[in-house]
C-alpha cells in the first residue's frame, strides 16, 4: 500500500462488462469495469486511463472540472494498479476514434474509482510490441501472462481444446482419465520416477504416454476413447518439446487405417476452425520410403518443392568430371522465387554440408556454363523457372567405399539432401517471404519401418513402439528379414512438424511375443515388464488402433509461433527449469529419510 493512496475493498461491487467488450451499442449505459491500468495520460483538465483485462483495452476519461476529487485520486495511479471504475459509456468524438482496438468508438466517463491494489513497477512493459528476454518473461510469468498476446494464446488453446472435445463427443468417444502414477516403461532412462513412502525402495513413473492403458480400455470394451492428457519425459529439450506436455490421445476398436485417418482429419478441421482457419480433406498420403526419397525427411515440409534426381541428365563422363558417384542420386533442390545467392549467402551454405559426406553445387550458373545442354535438361526436369534458386547435391566419388548396402547409402544421401533443402528453405524462402506460416500443408506419412538397427547395442529396436502391428504381408519376415518389415504406423505432419504419431496395434498374443523376442527380449523379461498386458491380451482383445497428437505443437502453429513455450501457461526453460517457482529443488533430509533415499550427486 502506498502512503498517498488508500486502497478500497471490493465489497459487493460487480463487473458489468469486460473492458474489451464495450461497443457502440453500449453507449448511454452505466457500466462497471475492472482490470489493470495499462497507461495513464494526464492532459490537465482531462485524465485518460487505458484499462485492461483479458478481453482488451477501454479508455476511461476523468474530468477534473466535473469531479475534482476523483481526478486528484486518479493522478496517483500507476501502471498495473488494479482498479474498478463505474461510469457512463459514451460515443467518442470523431476526432478521437481509435480503429486499432475493438472499443475504439466508445469510452467510459468515470463517476467512481475503486483502487483495489497497487503494484510494483513491472520488469517489462506490457504493450503489444514489448520485447523482453525470455528468461525475464518466464521468471515473472504472472506479469507476462497479462500481455495481450499471451491472453490470445491461452484463449486459442482453450478454444482448440473445447473444439476437440465437442468433436469427439459428437462422434461417440468417451473421455476417460488414465493414471499419472504407473510403472516404469522400457525407456526407463527417460521416465520421471516417483518414490513410494508406503512401499520403500519402489518407484512409480510418470507416464510418457497412456499407451498401454488406452489399449486396455479397448480390451475392456470402451470402443472409442479420447483424452487431452498430460505426459512427462525426462529428456533434452528443444523449442517444440517440454518435460511435461499435453497430447490429444485417441484409440478406436475395430478400425481400419482409413477410418482413423478420416476421424483425425475431421478433428483437425474442427481445431483449425477454432483458430480461424479452414483446411480441406482428405490429406495427401506418402509412404515413408517415398517421403524419404522425395523430401529427405519423414516429416516433409510440402511448402517447398520435392527434390528431383537429375543424375540421368548427366553423361557418365560429366559425373566423373564432377567427381560424383553415378550409382547414387544427384538431387536438384529448388527454392522458388528467391533468386541467385550472393557470394556471402553461398558462403553461409558451406558449414551446412561441412560434416556431411556430400558434394554441393551451390552456384548453378557456373555449372550451366560448363555443361549448358545438361544444365538445360536439369532445369526442365526440376521445374526451375526464372528467379528460382537451384542447387545440386550428390555423393562424392571418394565415398564409394562407404559402409552399408546401396539402399542404406541412398537413404543416407536423401537425408543429407533433405536437411539441406530444409535449411535453404528456412534461410532464404523465409528471408524473401516465400514460406507462408499460414499456408497449412498437412500430410499422412505411412508404412514406416518396423525396426531400426541399434549399432551400439547390436540389436533391432522398435522404430515406433513395440505394440505397433507389422503389415500383414510382412509377418513372415519378422525373423528372416526384420529390416524389410513395414509397420502399420503413420504420422500426421504439418509444414515440416510432426503433429502426431499412431499405429494399428498388435492384438494377438503370439504376434506380440514374437515382436518382443525380435527386440532381444526374453520371454521372462517380457513377462517381468509387461506381464499384466500380455495376460490382458489373452482375454478377447479386439483389433484396435489410434494416435496421439501434440496439443502444444498444434496451438503453437495456429498462433504463429515457433516455440511451444509461447502457448503453455507455465513452461520450463531449455534446461527443464521453472524460473518462476525455482524448480526443481533439493528436498529436506527428513523427506529423504522417510522415503529411504540418499542423494549422490554426479562427480
Amino acid at each position: 500500500m502506498t502512503e498517498t493512496l488508500q486502497l478500497d475493498a471490493l465489497g459487493d461491487l460487480q463487473r458489468t462488462q469486460y473492458c474489451g467488450d464495450l461497443r457502440l451499442a453500449h453507449a448511454g449505459e452505466q457500466a462497471v469495469l475492472m482490470g489493470w491500468v495499462q497507461r495513464r495520460r494526464d492532459l490537465g483538465a482531462l485524465l485518460f486511463l487505458d484499462l485492461r483485462d483479458r478481453a482488451g483495452l477501454c479508455q476511461v476519461v476523468i474530468n477534473r472540472e466535473a469531479n475534482p476529487e476523483l481526478h486528484a485520486r486518479a493522478s496517483h495511479l500507476r501502471s498495473e494498479y488494479v482498479i474498478a471504475v463505474s461510469g457512463q459509456v459514451v460515443r467518442r468524438d470523431p476526432s478521437t476514434l481509435n480503429p486499432n482496438i475493438g472499443t475504439g468508438e466508445v469510452e467510459l466517463i468515470a463517476q467512481r474509482l475503486y483502487v483495489l491494489n497497487d503494484a510494483r513497477t513491472p520488469p517489462f512493459l506490457l504493450d503489444a510490441d514489448t520485447v523482453a528476454a525470455e528468461e525475464t518473461r518466464l521468471k515473472y510469468r504472472y506479469v507476462d501472462l497479462r500481455r495481450p498476446e499471451m491472453q490470445r494464446n491461452l484463449r486459442l488453446r482453450h478454444e482448440v481444446a473445447a473444439a476437440v472435445r465437442r468433436y469427439f463427443d459428437g462422434n461417440g468417444f468417451l473421455e476417460i482419465e488414465t493414471p499419472f502414477m504407473t510403472r516404469s516403461t522400457p525407456e526407463g532412462a527417460r521416465d520421471y520416477l516417483v518414490p513410494s513412502r508406503v512401499q520403500p525402495g519402489t518407484f512409480y513413473a510418470l507416464p510418457q504416454s497412456p499407451q498401454l492403458f488406452k489399449q486396455i480400455l479397448m480390451i475392456g470394451g470402451c470402443d472409442r476413447y479420447f483424452q487431452i492428457v498430460r505426459c512427462f519425459r525426462d529428456e533434452d529439450l528443444r523449442a517444440d518439446r517440454q518435460p511435461e506436455f499435453t497430447q490429444i490421445d485417441v484409440e478406436m476398436s475395430f478400425p481400419t487405417m482409413e477410418s482413423i485417418f478420416a476421424m483425425v482429419e475431421g478433428m483437425l478441421v474442427a481445431a483449425f476452425a477454432a483458430g480461424g482457419y479452414r483446411i480441406t480433406t482428405p490429406f495427401p498420403r506418402l509412404t515413408w520410403e517415398a517421403a524419404m526419397m522425395a523430401y529427405g525427411s519423414d516429416k516433409p515440409d510440402l511448402r517447398l518443392p520435392a527434390m528431383v534426381d537429375v543424375s540421368s541428365a548427366f553423361a557418365p563422363e560429366e559425373l566423373e568430371q564432377l567427381k560424383l558417384r553415378a550409382d547414387l542420386p544427384l538431387f536438384a533442390i529448388r527454392i522458388p522465387q528467391v533468386g541467385d545467392l550472393s557470394r556471402r549467402e553461398r558462403d553461409e551454405l558451406r558449414p551446412l554440408v561441412a560434416e556431411r559426406p556430400v558434394r554441393l553445387f551451390e552456384d548453378f550458373s557456373r555449372l550451366a556454363k560448363a555443361f549448358p545442354t545438361t544444365a538445360a535438361r536439369v532445369q526442365e526436369r526440376s521445374g526451375a523457372e526464372a528467379g528460382d534458386l537451384l542447387v545440386l547435391v550428390g555423393a562424392p566419388l571418394e565415398d564409394g567405399k562407404a559402409a552399408g548396402d546401396a539402399r542404406r547409402q541412398r537413404l543416407a544421401l536423401c537425408g543429407h539432401a533433405g536437411a539441406l533443402r530444409l535449411a535453404l528453405g528456412q534461410r532464404f524462402a523465409e528471408r524473401h517471404g516465400r514460406l507462408d506460416p499460414k499456408d497449412f500443408r498437412l500430410l499422412w506419412v505411412t508404412s514406416f519401418p518396423m525396426f531400426e538397427w541399434d549399432a551400439e547395442g547390436q540389436r533391432w529396436s522398435a522404430a515406433h513402439h513395440p505394440f505397433t502391428s507389422p503389415l500383414d504381408e510382412d509377418l513372415g519376415r519378422l525373423v528372416s528379414d526384420p529390416g524389410a518389415v513395414k509397420a502399420k504406423a503413420y504420422d500426421i505432419v504439418l509444414n515440416g512438424t510432426e503433429l502426431g504419431s499412431g499405429s494399428i496395434r498388435i492384438h494377438q498374443t503370439e504376434v506380440q511375443a514374437a515382436i518382443f523376442r525380435q527386440l532381444g527380449m526374453s520371454d521372462a523379461e517380457a513377462r517381468q515388464r509387461f506381464g499384466f498386458f500380455l495376460e490382458a491380451l489373452q482375454y478377447g482383445t479386439p483389433p484396435h488402433g489410434g494416435i496421439a497428437l501434440g496439443l502444444d505443437r498444434l496451438v503453437m502453429i495456429l498462433a504463429g509461433h515457433t516455440s511451444i513455450r509461447e502457448v503453455i501457461p507455465f513452461p520450463k526453460t531449455a534446461r527443464a527449469v521453472d524460473l518462476m517457482v525455482e524448480a526443481p529443488t533439493e528436498v529436506s533430509a527428513v523427506q529423504l529419510r522417510d522415503l529411504g533415499l540418499q542423494v549422490r550427486k554426479p562427480s
